[in-house]
């Protein structure tokens, strides 16, 4: 409590600096963001990752006759986004017996396979896999 020249303060004193520092409070107040809404914000930004497709990639498939589903690409760019945050740069992403490259940082698939289709299932110039 706050004494004025050896005073008290009024009740009507105590009462609007009381309601001031509500307003004040609740102003702050509506400038915030909750937590949740930061987490889930954070959430759908990584798990949408637009990727693209090299050429080298897309005539890939087109030869090897792999027709990915949106399911697929979506999963696919889920892949890509776990590897994202775990650091990983050149990643090889396994998904219904299909293998692909990916540039994480770029977005980028740079060669797809089918698992069955390499002989030695041996991959080089890789970082890390994720297995979905």
């Amino acid at each position: 409590m706050k004494i004025t020249n050896g005073q008290f303060l009024s009740i009507e004193q105590l009462q609007d600096q009381y309601l001031n520092q509500t307003k004040k409070t609740q102003e702050i107040g509506k400038n915030q963001v909750s937590f949740k809404e930061i987490l889930e914000q954070t959430a759908e930004k990584a798990e949408v990752v637009d990727l693209k497709f090299s050429k080298h990639a897309a005539n890939r498939l087109a030869d090897r006759k792999i027709e990915l589903t949106d399911s697929q690409l979506e999963r696919l760019s889920e892949g890509t986004a776990k590897a994202g945050e775990k650091g990983i740069k050149e990643s090889l992403v396994l998904m219904d017996e299909l293998a692909f490259i990916v540039n994480i940082p770029n977005h980028t698939v740079i060669t797809a396979m089918s698992q069955t289709e390499t002989d030695e299932n041996v991959y080089t110039n890789i970082d890390g896999a994720v297995i979905i």
